[in-house]
């Protein structure tokens, strides 16, 4: 069995597994119930699971990149944040900036590389991790979801809206800055196109919510927005959110990915669909290129 012959329920019952709308001994049941259909449990748990040695586009050594983790201040959140800084190696001068969000689970190997990714094209990419007042990402994403799930939402806000200004404000940086974010990520970029809109001249969600209704009217764009076809549950929030976007003139652009589920730019997991992805991830490169040049 392939990826492809795993029933789309069973991606469905992840998604929601994955954002807490369902729990685990749940989850397996419902899973244990298509075993029973003929489908191997190894299957459809390394169908569904992620696989981060899968996730290595661009090595942790790579020599054309620089790779540190550094702190930050965050007083309105945590009081101290911490992430992943990756540098192009050969960078003269200086170069547009992007922060890296992560998705509900702290900053896990997928989400570095993504950064890396940024670095290797000529942008000086930052990737916080939410985690680091409970100690950072823990190694599984079980468990990182969980110790997510225990922050208060509102502070970790704060320490993403802090991450921008630090990483704005960079020696290095030109002062242009943009965001690219996965899921919560998604949603988190939504928020601070809503909040910090002066300081973001390019913002790129995959697959997130918008921000709240009070904060919508503040969003000055361009914000390039990429969903999948089967995320019925994010797809339910975009109507809504692109009819206020047309009515505030805001530069924007959305596209939906056909026959994918959320989660399809992450290449851990059997969700991930290569031309999909590579198509999104292309057009979020150009899209920097162009609005942080």
């Amino acid at each position: 069995m392939n990826t492809q012959e795993v029933p789309q329920e069973a991606f469905d019952w992840y998604d929601e597994y994955a954002h807490g709308l369902m729990d685990r001994r749940t989850f397996l049941a419902k899973l244990s119930g298509l075993v029973a259909l003929g489908f191997s449990m190894n299957m459809l748990s390394a169908s569904l699971f992620p696989n981060y040695a899968l996730a290595e586009q661009v090595s942790f050594n790579d020599d054309e990149i620089v790779a540190e983790y550094t702190v930050f201040p965050a007083p309105k959140g945590h009081g101290e944040g911490r992430g992943y800084l990756v540098k192009p190696r050969k960078l003269k001068g200086k170069a547009p900036v992007v922060l890296v969000i992560h998705e509900n689970r702290g900053l896990n190997p997928y989400i570095e590389d993504v950064a890396r990714r940024l670095a290797k094209v000529g942008f000086i990419a930052f990737a916080p991790d939410a985690l680091y007042p409970l100690g950072g990402y823990p190694g599984n994403d079980d468990e990182g979801r969980t110790m997510q799930k225990s922050l208060d939402k509102a502070k970790i806000e704060q320490d993403f809206i802090a991450a921008s200004v630090f990483l704005k404000a960079h020696p290095l940086s030109t002062g242009k800055l943009g965001a690219v974010g996965f899921c919560f990520g998604g949603y988190i970029v939504n928020m601070l196109a809503a909040t910090i809109p002066d300081a973001l001249q390019a913002g790129v969600p995959f697959y997130g919510t918008p921000a709240a209704p009070a904060l919508r009217k503040n969003i000055k764009g361009p914000l390039l927005l990429h969903f999948a076809e089967f995320d019925e549950r994010v797809n339910a929030t975009w109507p809504d959110y692109e009819a206020l976007l047309v009515a505030q003139k805001i530069d924007y652009s959305a596209y939906i990915y056909p026959k994918v589920n959320h989660g399809f730019h992450n290449d851990s997991t059997g969700r991930y669909d290569a031309t999909n992805a590579d198509l999104a991830w292309q057009r979020s490169i150009d899209f920097f290129k162009e609005k942080l040049s």
